[in-house]
């Protein structure tokens, strides 16, 4: 059965075009990615499909009847003074309706007699075979594997208010999954996970029975969930029956046989126009008697008039990432040896050791709050119980990108680290997506995908030995996820980076770190490397 379709959809906002003659359909049960580069029109699309937005052409079609909730990444103002609890058992509508009617039924039962009662009786009945039926006694039990599988039962009684964003989103989040709709739209929903959270959610959204369009650049996430592929490229979609592996390898194919046929098509041009060129010059030549030749050209013309031109497939703007180091560090680069700190009467590392050396990758894992982003910073400020090597310089990038003065412009801040002419400046900008005015925006109104990029952009210049990233992923999507990867397995420095983004992990990591029971604890090779040696240990 077919719960969303889209025919012929094209939005616009002004003059800006955001989709054009968007084409698919989404069965029951499917479980659908879509994916795309930041501001492609993905949110777009959930809107339009929510009803939010209308189109300004074509047809969005919603099944009769169907239920729909969706995820957005905003707060809610409207559930500030309500508690995580009563956001979550708000959840069950319907239910609540049914049980407040069900009290009521209870309420009459006790004062009705005769004939009366015989009806009071049936009416009770039929309420409470409808409860049940809903799943009304199992409340409880959702409400509480929700709470543990995001791990939010010592905030269950917090108002919204208090709150931090991620943890609004993760409220919003468990309200929408507890509705149960026909139609689950998810806006990014891995934000502000840690990866035990993110599993769990994968597990959960696998056993779910009905439709579910999500839109996410952790790729690992999609591999796991997705069964279909829908690809927004330039305004308009395509199809990919699959998970994101199975997408990248079609994609390419894709992409090589549009570039092929445009090839063949434009040799087949090149020869009409050719054959048409001679025919009429040996008809000139055979003059008077070379009609003939002419209206073999003038047949070849009208041939080529009704060829439709295929575009020339686009490529992707590459960034040209690409950290060099001046000068190299020592071999031992840092080191841990029985470290204990504590913050604010709060125990985080108890005779916890890690040596980094030279060129390795590390990626330092952990659940949320458990003090990696701590670690680091007492790394950067130097900390006398961290033994740092020799000629070490650092190249950082935090978890949330503040810059010194925010009221300045993009051109400002890249002045700061760029040698060379403004016009060279402006040139090694645009090759990072900041071009036209764009380079004269204030950093105050950049969003989190500029951002990340500019300190990209600044770190490069001052070619660093050692990077330190903290959740260097966050806000950028897939294609410029796939340059920093090249980057840093390019890169000859050292890298100790914190991430939760297990597919970028795949990609750079050579060494596992994990923070767990304020201990560190050495594991070699990449993510699903750690898996595997973490499942061979539970298996002995």
């Amino acid at each position: 059965m077919i719960e969303i379709g889209l025919n012929k959809v094209n939005k616009s906002f002004g003059n800006k075009e955001v989709l054009k003659n968007i084409n698919f359909e989404i069965k029951t049960k499917e479980h659908v990615a879509l994916i795309g580069a930041n501001g492609c029109g993905k949110t777009t699309l959930l809107k339009l499909i929510s009803r939010e937005e209308l189109p300004t052409s074509g047809d969005v079609i919603i099944r009769k009847d169907a239920t729909i909730a969706i995820l957005e990444q905003k707060p809610k103002v409207e559930l500030n003074s309500f508690t995580i609890k009563e956001i979550l058992y708000s959840s069950f509508k319907k239910i609540n309706e049914l049980s407040n009617k069900l009290k009521s039924a209870e309420e009459k039962l006790s004062t009705t007699t005769g004939e009366l009662l015989d009806k009071a009786i049936k009416r009770y009945t039929l309420l409470q075979e409808e409860f049940i039926s809903l799943g009304g006694y199992e409340i409880n039990s959702k409400v509480e594997k929700i709470v543990a599988g995001f791990k939010m039962d010592k905030l269950i009684d917090q108002k919204y208010e208090n709150l931090s964003g991620g943890e609004k989103t993760i409220v919003n989040l468990m309200a929408i999954l507890l509705q149960e709709p026909d139609i689950l739209l998810l806006d990014e929903p891995t934000n502000h996970l840690d990866i035990d959270t993110l599993e769990w959610l994968e597990n959960f959204i696998k056993d779910y029975k009905k439709t579910i369009l999500i839109v996410s650049h952790d790729r690992y996430f999609l591999d796991k969930v997705a069964n279909k592929i829908i690809l927004i490229d330039k305004g308009t979609s395509e199809i990919f029956h699959g998970n994101y592996s199975y997408y990248l390898v079609e994609n390419e194919n894709r992409i090589m046989r549009e570039f092929n046929e445009y090839k063949n098509q434009q040799k087949q041009i090149e020869a009409m126009k050719k054959s048409i060129k001679k025919l009429r010059e040996y008809g000139k030549l055979a003059y008077p008697n070379g009609e003939n030749f002419f209206r073999r050209a003038a047949s070849i013309e009208k041939r080529l008039e009704k060829i439709e031109v295929l575009d020339k497939p686009k490529q992707d703007i590459k960034i040209p990432l690409n950290f060099d180091i001046d000068k190299r560090s020592g071999n031992d680069i840092l080191e841990l040896r029985n470290f204990n700190y504590s913050i604010e009467g709060k125990e985080l590392f108890k005779n916890a050791n890690m040596i980094l050396k030279y060129q390795e990758k590390v990626c330092l894992m952990g659940k949320n709050g458990s003090g990696k982003s701590t670690l680091v910073k007492q790394i950067l400020n130097k900390n006398k119980n961290i033994r740092m090597g020799t000629n070490l310089e650092i190249g950082y990038i935090p978890q949330e990108i503040i810059f010194e003065d925010e009221s300045i412009t993009v051109l400002d801040e890249a002045h700061k680290y760029f040698i060379g002419t403004e016009e060279k400046l402006r040139s090694a900008l645009f090759k990072f997506l900041f071009y036209g005015e764009g380079v004269f925006s204030r950093l105050n109104k950049l969003s989190g995908g500029e951002r990340i990029r500019l300190k990209l952009f600044c770190l490069i210049q001052k070619n660093n030995n050692l990077l330190i990233l903290d959740e260097p992923t966050n806000h950028i999507d897939i294609n410029t996820k796939e340059i920093l990867e090249e980057a840093l397995n390019n890169y000859n420095g050292t890298i100790l980076m914190i991430s939760h983004d297990r597919y970028f992990i795949n990609k750079v990591a050579t060494r596992i770190i994990m923070l767990e029971d304020k201990k560190l604890t050495s594991y070699v090779g990449n993510y699903d490397d750690y898996k595997n040696t973490i499942q061979r240990q539970k298996n002995k």
